[in-house]
């Protein structure tokens, strides 16, 4: 796969990044990221082999065709393959140009010798390709630059391919700057590049005398030559390197030890920026990261209730660490979401999407009023303010049955499931009349002299922030029986 997709977008940069990316979003574990990287560093060869082809002479005409189907196509499919053709077009234009350029360049006395310095010393070659494809963020590019030198009869086989296996190790270079701030997984992904690489050149390096005889007999002008070279090159690696998928994970990870984040943490689990790029797979990562976020509150409000009733200050402090993290995904969420708004979506998608906006901000106001619980939890605390056996019992019962609603509010997202969401809607209805009669008892006990006054204030507080709760949950399951009026309709 990754071969297959790297031959068509025609980047292994951009494969890799996208690797990265999955890995970062637990899309993707190690072992699959190694094979389509693998497989990447095969896809890229084909710019080489097009390139080795003698089209500079047609190339106007393929821009000519490219630029008439993105301009007067009707249909998208027919302006996306002109974009295909163009795209094509502008390479061979592009070679045509920089040969032209690059002839002068062939009777500098400096260029000259360095030609013949890294002839002299093949591992200079090796850094020489590194930095060059380092700065230019593209092996495809160097590696045409090298066509190019060569056509002119300006550099020999001998010496390009040292470059040409310097090139394959800057590559890597664009995945490690795309790794970072990534998770741990997404960085061992960059750095199995990096070694996979690293590794095939050094073992290309000890036979390269080898390899200068055997390309010339596969045929070819010294651009074919070229091309084959950088074929043969990723080919050979991903054979040797491809049994030994596991010895490189575990390398990676004795490089950089340490198990993943857990979930309150201030990060992004199953959401990456790279995504945008396959709006299909973010629209699925993108309800996961929400049903993170629903989870965490659902946790900070039983760890709320927990500080109320044990009257715990260990437990409120962990509701108002737990709430900065929900405030952080709320933000971080809803930023992705106005970028991923932003593309090519379905208009069912679009819809899923402009439904978890409201989803977000609901999730974010439970959080909200777990803070407010565990700020009464710390009042009453403070105050040293008791609650009745009544009160505790009615006050646990509204909690189970609010805790109820919105567990079963964010299962029904998760599974789009219409019954669950359908329950939520009932149970909605049982938390206000619960409210309604919880609150009638406690003027009751009022007027007995059974509560205390400011200790019954807190009571009522309590069980308006579980009736609000209640309504946020009420939300989010009539956004998920709102996707099947949509989908039935």
């Amino acid at each position: 796969m990754g071969a297959f997709v790297t031959a068509i977008i025609q980047s292994s940069s951009a494969t890799t990044v996208m690797t990265v990316g999955f890995v970062n979003a637990g899309l993707m574990d190690l072992f699959q990221a190694a094979g389509v990287i693998m497989g990447a560093n095969i896809g890229t060869t084909m710019t080489a082999q097009l390139i080795a082809f003698k089209l500079t002479d047609i190339a106007p005409l393929v821009l000519a065709i490219g630029t008439i189907m993105v301009m007067f196509g009707k249909r998208k499919r027919t302006k996306d393959l002109g974009g295909i053709i163009l795209g094509f077009g502008m390479l061979f234009v592009g070679m045509k140009i920089m040969e032209k350029s690059m002839r002068p360049l062939t009777e500098l006395d400096e260029f000259k010798n360095l030609i013949t310095t890294i002839g002299q010393h093949p591992i200079m070659g090796v850094f020489v390709g590194l930095g060059m494809t380092a700065v230019v963020q593209s092996s495809s590019a160097t590696i045409g630059i090298l066509q190019a030198l060569a056509g002119l009869n300006a550099m020999p086989l001998a010496v390009a391919l040292p470059i040409l296996f310097g090139d394959n190790i800057g590559t890597c270079v664009t995945a490690l700057l795309a790794s970072i701030g990534t998770s741990k997984n997404a960085k061992r992904a960059a750095l199995i590049h990096l070694t996979f690489n690293i590794i095939g050149t050094i073992i290309f390096m000890l036979i390269l005398p080898v390899v200068v005889k055997l390309i010339p007999v596969l045929g070819g002008d010294i651009k074919r030559q070229i091309a084959n070279a950088h074929t043969m090159f990723n080919i050979t690696n991903t054979l040797i390197q491809a049994p030994f998928i596991v010895f490189l994970v575990k390398f990676v990870n004795w490089l950089i030890p340490g198990k993943e984040d857990k979930e309150d943490v201030m990060t992004l689990e199953h959401l990456d920026r790279r995504l945008l790029e396959t709006p299909s797979i973010a629209v699925g990562q993108l309800v996961k990261e929400v049903i993170r976020m629903g989870r965490l509150a659902s946790k900070n409000l039983s760890t709320a209730i927990d500080a109320i009733i044990n009257e715990d200050e260990n437990a409120i402090k962990q509701v108002f660490n737990t709430e900065e993290v929900i405030n952080f995904l709320e933000r971080e969420i809803t930023g992705f979401m106005v970028a991923l708004s932003n593309t090519s979506l379905s208009e069912e998608q679009s819809e899923l999407v402009s439904g978890l906006f409201h989803v977000v901000n609901d999730i974010e106001r439970v959080g909200d009023h777990a803070d407010n619980l565990a700020e009464l939890a710390q009042y009453k605390i403070d105050n040293k303010l008791p609650f009745s056996e009544s009160a505790i019992s009615q006050l646990t019962k509204m909690y189970e049955t609010v805790k109820f609603a919105i567990d079963s509010s964010i299962e029904a997202l998760e599974n789009t499931d219409f019954i669950k969401a359908e329950d939520v809607i009932e149970t909605e209805g049982k938390i206000d009349e619960l409210e309604k009669r919880f609150r009638e008892d406690h003027i009751d006990r009022l007027s007995r002299g059974i509560c205390n006054p400011v200790s019954g204030t807190v009571f009522l507080d309590i069980l308006s922030n579980l009736e609000r709760i209640g309504d946020h949950a009420n939300n989010i399951a009539q956004m998920v029986l709102d996707q099947k009026e949509e989908l039935y309709a």
